[in-house]
């Protein structure tokens, strides 16, 4: 099946002539079609087949890869970092062509990923650069970008999305992964809610709150959850070598968290924790896997708990899978959270989560079933919880196993991935082409977080 008309393209710009249409692109980049259930290919996407999609809307429609700037502070490892690499790389290239600013440094995931896609940093020299201004809506310029993604709050949401809207970019979303200090929206982020076609939660609680505590308008919040692999993080039987590497015995009891070294990560509640739990088990051993500016503190704090035998500070490392299944339970004792990628990592290995009752944290956790939920601060009742999973192997197995259950079923990479995709393509198709959807325009639908 060949297309109707005549269709001219260049990176300049595009337009498709033929019988009772005449489209042209914005800013040099044709439109992609939506790609919904029922219209997905299996195969290559062609011009034949956006065509052929699109006949159902009476609109011809020109596939070309979209490019889309994810903008972040810099890609150190932790949670928002690693959602973000992970949908750099799932992305359909046939369909988006992804980039990545990091205002800073690179860090370690921005090295990574320079290797795979085009990583720029260093626009920004420090708090009061405000060269970065020139710098950012130059890099935009020149690279023709289509759609900016900022990541978290801060001087990255508002110098991405003022840049972004400075050179005409069509999409500008800004995706939010914390409620509260020291990432709330603040009041000049606020200030460019008119120029941002959407904000990003990720769980339908923490949606709320941004629109209930943040001021952010109801129809510009979307929900798309958080995911992970379930593939690479995947139950194992083989832990005797992680846990041999660090020195721990295969009958130790082992307790850990995974989290940036950081105030609202509350690793002074975990050390607190600990120090109750080896009253009644001294064989325990945990386990803090991360980085960040708290790691002297609580180093020393932890040798004045008496735990410089129990607790291993192992920094970040790229063998998480393994040392979450070197693990007996998994711990989080924030005091601030939206829904962290950590805990359904830990979930996705098979591990019970005990952790404290904040942010969107209880749409993972199901508080008797996939683990034990407790009051913030609460450090007896987190030490009294996980005693009871320490000293209870059938309970411990049998939440392990729901957890996997409950991430396989609604926390994959792959619904975050295309929920990007189809917000990104949505955006685009209704303000640069005027596309209204059809069968194959769809929008962001079942992703908008529930009203009621």
């Amino acid at each position: 099946m060949q297309p109707s008309g005549e269709i001219q393209m260049n990176r300049q710009g595009a337009t498709a002539r033929g019988s009772g249409f005449d489209v042209a692109t914005n800013g040099g980049t044709a439109c992609l079609t939506a790609l919904s259930d029922g219209c997905a290919a299996s195969s290559a996407i062609s011009v034949v087949d956006a065509t052929r999609c699109a006949a159902s809307s009476g609109t011809e429609r020109v596939v070309w890869p979209l490019r889309v700037m994810f903008l972040q502070t810099d890609m150190r490892i932790g949670g928002a970092e690693v959602l973000t690499a992970n949908v750099i790389r799932r992305l359909d290239r046939r369909r988006f062509a992804p980039e990545l600013c990091c205002l800073k440094e690179r860090g370690a995931l921005g090295e990574a990923l320079a290797r795979e896609i085009p990583v720029h940093h260093g626009l920004l020299r420090n708090k009061f650069d405000l060269r970065v201004w020139p710098r950012l809506t130059g890099l935009l310029r020149a690279r023709q970008i289509d759609a900016v993604i900022t990541v978290g709050a801060g001087d990255k949401m508002f110098w991405g999305r003022l840049a972004a809207s400075r050179v005409r970019v069509p999409v500008i979303l800004s995706a939010l992964h914390s409620t509260g200090w020291p990432d709330g929206v603040g009041r000049l982020n606020r200030l460019l809610t008119p120029i941002t076609d959407a904000f990003i939660a990720v769980a339908p609680s923490h949606g709320r709150y941004l629109v209930e505590r943040e001021g952010l308008p109801r129809d510009k919040v979307t929900f798309i959850p958080n995911g992970v692999d379930t593939e690479r993080f995947a139950p194992t039987a083989d832990i005797a070598e992680a846990r041999r590497e660090l020195g721990i015995g295969a009958a130790d009891p082992v307790v850990g968290i995974v989290a940036a070294l950081r105030p609202e990560k509350n690793h002074a509640l975990f050390l607190e924790m600990a120090r109750r739990l080896v009253q009644q088990l001294p064989a325990t051993r945990f386990l803090i896997i991360g980085d960040g500016p708290c790691r002297d503190s609580l180093e020393q704090a932890a040798r004045e708990l008496g735990l410089t035998l129990h607790v291993l500070f192992l920094g970040s490392r790229d063998d998480v899978p393994r040392l979450l299944a070197a693990m007996d339970v998994f711990a989080l004792t924030s005091h601030i959270e939206a829904n962290p990628v950590s805990i359904l990592e830990a979930m996705s290995v098979g591990r019970p989560v005990v952790a404290t009752d904040v942010g969107s944290i209880h749409e993972a956790v199901v508080d008797g079933e996939t683990g034990f939920l407790l009051r913030p601060g609460d450090a007896a009742g987190l030490a009294e919880r996980v005693t009871r999973l320490l000293c209870d192997q059938s309970l411990r197995r049998s939440m392990g196993a729901a957890a996997r259950r409950a991430v396989v079923e609604r926390w994959s990479l792959d619904a975050m991935v295309r929920g990007y995709e189809r917000l990104i393509q949505s955006v685009y198709d209704r303000k640069v082409v005027g596309l209204s959807g059809g069968n194959c325009g769809t929008a962001a639908g079942a992703l908008i977080m529930n009203r009621g």
